[in-house]
């Protein structure tokens, strides 16, 4: 995890106070319990103001301090600050083009209870999804006796991350849709909304793959295809918050018509209809029939090479051009590219590290797959809304 700033020389005892609170909070959240001296040294403060700081959380319900279950050595052992996870909760939205999935989530990352259902073009509408987002949000607060402190939210389109506004999303079918001024109207809590992408890549960057890579690139596979940027450890969010449309890069304009209204965007080359056509399925075959078929072709990887070398060269081919302009030194493959078989994303590897400049330059960009699964953007929503509550405990 990023080391928090310490607070500016001359702020006053409250403001430090404050900023000490929300930076072991912080630990906490995102790296899991640990003792008052792990929390000293790495946090740089003595202990005797950990000490303040831990009574004052623990004092206010927020953690509490265990005996560790795992003991090492002789002696007394060290207690262990656990934070517990209903003591800040937050509701965390993912907008798929498919379906919607929802979970409240507590302190520390834990997933207390989920739900999700199917949308289809009928009920894609905004104010469809927005009903049913309320109502189901009711029914985790009844299931699980919690109650959110804010919310977040992840839309596959472009997202004015200001005040939530989706400016558009193609392959949803809206276009200046103010969801989060909407959502707060009827949820009652703060609401952040940002691209599915850039949610993932916060997910992937604090508790995914790219742990310890201050520069990575998180490309998502859906109907679309989205990328999300962390650069020296910070998300990028471009002007206005609209960054991630890596999948409307054009890379063959004599090709396919775009839900965005071009054409050849790499979306039609490598998104979710695109891999349908390279394993030889029907259009409209469920996403679930698509991951078992990856899955049966990683069991053959002769017959995976072959039969998807066309979809992994037009993948190495807008790979090439991410690692060339950014130069990250991690590229995860989340969502429906998370399933790909091995050897293919080991022909895309090979692929980008002979074309592109920079991945030669570096000695090789690494290109893994997300630990996190289908749930990466869930994840990365639920910390959006984590943001400002630590801040605020």
């Amino acid at each position: 995890m990023p080391q928090p700033p310490g607070p500016a020389s001359g702020t006053r005892p409250d403001d430090a106070r404050r900023h000490n609170r929300a930076a072991l909070l912080r630990r906490l959240h995102v790296d899991g319990p640990c003792t008052r001296a792990t929390l000293a040294g790495e946090l740089g403060l003595n202990r005797s103001t950990i000490k303040a700081v831990v009574d004052g959380l623990a004092g206010a319900g927020i953690v509490t301090e265990a005996i560790p279950t795992r003991r090492s050595g002789a002696g007394r052992p060290s207690l262990l600050v656990v934070p517990d996870p209903q003591a800040a909760v937050v509701l965390s939205v993912d907008v798929r083009v498919d379906q919607v999935a929802m979970a409240m989530v507590g302190i520390g990352g834990q997933i207390l209870g989920r739900h999700s259902w199917n949308i289809h073009r009928a009920t894609r509408l905004p104010g469809e999804v927005i009903t049913h987002v309320a109502e189901s949000a009711e029914l985790l607060r009844d299931e699980l006796a919690v109650t959110e402190q804010a919310v977040g939210v992840s839309v596959p389109g472009a997202v004015r991350r200001a005040d939530g506004l989706v400016r558009e999303a193609p392959n949803l079918g809206w276009r200046d849709v103010e969801l989060g001024a909407r959502l707060a109207a009827v949820l009652g809590q703060p609401v952040q909304v940002a691209n599915d992408a850039e949610a993932g890549a916060l997910a992937e960057h604090l508790r995914g793959a790219g742990r310890d890579a201050d520069d990575m690139v998180y490309l998502a596979g859906d109907v679309g295809v989205g990328g999300g940027v962390v650069s020296a450890g910070t998300p990028l969010r471009g002007t206005g918050g609209y960054v991630g449309e890596i999948g409307h890069m054009i890379v063959r304009p004599d090709g396919r018509d775009c839900f965005c209204g071009a054409s050849g965007c790499w979306e039609t080359e490598v998104g979710e209809p695109a891999l349908g056509r390279a394993l030889g399925l029907p259009e409209g075959t469920p996403r679930g029939v698509l991951v078992a078929e990856l899955r049966a072709l990683a069991a053959d990887p002769a017959r995976a090479e072959q039969q998807l070398a066309g979809f992994a060269g037009w993948m190495g081919t807008g790979l090439v051009t991410v690692v060339n302009m950014l130069a990250p030194g991690l590229v995860v493959l989340g969502d429906l590219f998370g399933a790909l078989p091995p050897v293919v994303v080991d022909r895309v590897r090979a692929d980008v590290e002979r074309r592109s400049l920079v991945s030669r330059a570096v000695g090789g960009t690494r290109i893994v797959a997300s630990p996190l699964g289908r749930d990466g953007a869930l994840i990365g929503a639920a910390e959006l809304a984590f943001e400002p509550v630590l801040e605020a405990l």
